[in-house]
């Protein structure tokens, strides 16, 4: 794109926000933004947006490392985490919660919901996977889509609850607006043409060390070695004593647990959930799982990276109509050039 283009684009978000506190009765002292100014801040939009999107793709790529299945719910599970979420903000009445009461209030969902959607994928596993494996693969993932559905029935029934928060139960399909429970204040000032709040210092200072300490977990735990035998070989694992199925309830129930996170913290960063964000949430992160290395973790945190600031520079620089065709083209074009994603190793057929 050309400078004269951004300078438009510049001069276009200005004039909006402008027009807009006009219309309000209000005043905005200009801000002069140039072109390096609106790219930082589509940068920093889509690595927050994007690190979200990596907890519920290591979810996907942590299930498919293990027995090689999709699973289509885990999108869904992660709406249902977020409407837990708003039901307890109802119910506690934490909307007014505020200083070290706030952050209680925070730190309650985020536990909350991770307890929450860990039980329910470990019971999906335990359910609908489990009595299956050894069976043909289609079964499996015919499977998976059903418990998608049924979920998002049950998110769609969740919406229309008799509470404040769900608007009283009369819309259930409506999208609901959760409370602004972290300060969406500028922390480089309001004279700042460049916003960086304390949401987007909250997605950071909770992914990170959660994706550290899944690492670590991973790699130097009794656990994390029983799960990474039976992603290379279930029936020599079995062998050597480890209790398959075990592990695998156990990796269900630690992506769950993830999704039950990024539940919480997408509610928190957006302030709007509804029955059918697992659809988006869940294909985003399953073509960052694809595009990072479906069985990579470090895969899964670079491809929901790349996708978070696709989507960011798509709807700043394109439309914001065409963002998901954008995404889409570049899951094809992995799959068709690279199928083994960026960090993802090629494995040879086995015959």
């Amino acid at each position: 794109m050309n400078p004269a283009t951004h300078g438009l684009i510049c001069e276009t978000l200005v004039a909006m926000i402008v027009s807009h506190a006009a219309a309000a009765g209000g005043s905005v002292a200009p801000v002069a933004m140039g072109w390096g100014d609106v790219l930082s801040q589509q940068l920093i939009t889509g690595v927050s947006n994007g690190m979200i999107i990596a907890l519920i793709a290591i979810g996907y790529t942590m299930v498919y490392g293990i027995i090689e299945l999709i699973n289509f719910a885990h999108g869904d599970l992660c709406t249902l985490g977020s409407f837990l979420a708003l039901t307890l903000v109802g119910a506690l009445g934490m909307e007014v919660w505020s200083g070290m009461g706030g952050t209680a209030a925070v730190i309650t969902l985020l536990i909350s919901a991770a307890i929450f959607c860990g039980a329910l994928n470990w019971t999906i596993d335990r359910v609908a996977y489990r009595p299956l494996r050894g069976k043909p693969k289609l079964a499996l993932l015919v499977s998976a889509i059903g418990c998608s559905f049924i979920l998002v029935n049950i998110a769609l029934f969740w919406g229309g609850l008799p509470m404040e928060v769900f608007g009283g139960g009369n819309q259930a399909a409506a999208p609901k607006d959760f409370p602004s429970l972290i300060s969406n204040e500028n922390l480089l000032g309001a004279q700042s043409a460049i916003t960086v709040t304390w949401r987007d210092l909250f997605v950071v200072i909770v992914t990170v060390p959660l994706m550290i300490g899944l690492t670590w977990l991973v790699k130097s735990t009794r656990l994390g070695k029983a799960m990474r035998a039976v992603a290379q070989n279930p029936t020599a694992a079995a062998l050597m004593g480890i209790d398959v199925n075990r592990v695998i309830g156990s990796t269900f129930l630690i992506g769950g647990a993830l999704g039950g996170f990024a539940s919480v913290i997408y509610a928190l960063y957006n302030n709007t959930i509804s029955f059918q964000m697992g659809y988006r949430t869940g294909m985003d992160a399953f073509t960052a799982a694809v595009l990072g290395g479906i069985g990579s973790l470090p895969g899964a945190v670079v491809g929901g990276i790349v996708i978070g600031l696709v989507r960011a520079l798509s709807d700043g620089y394109i439309e914001a109509r065409w963002t998901n065709s954008v995404v889409f083209g570049i899951l094809i074009l992995t799959l068709v050039f690279r199928p083994s994603g960026i960090l993802g190793a090629k494995l040879r057929e086995k015959v």
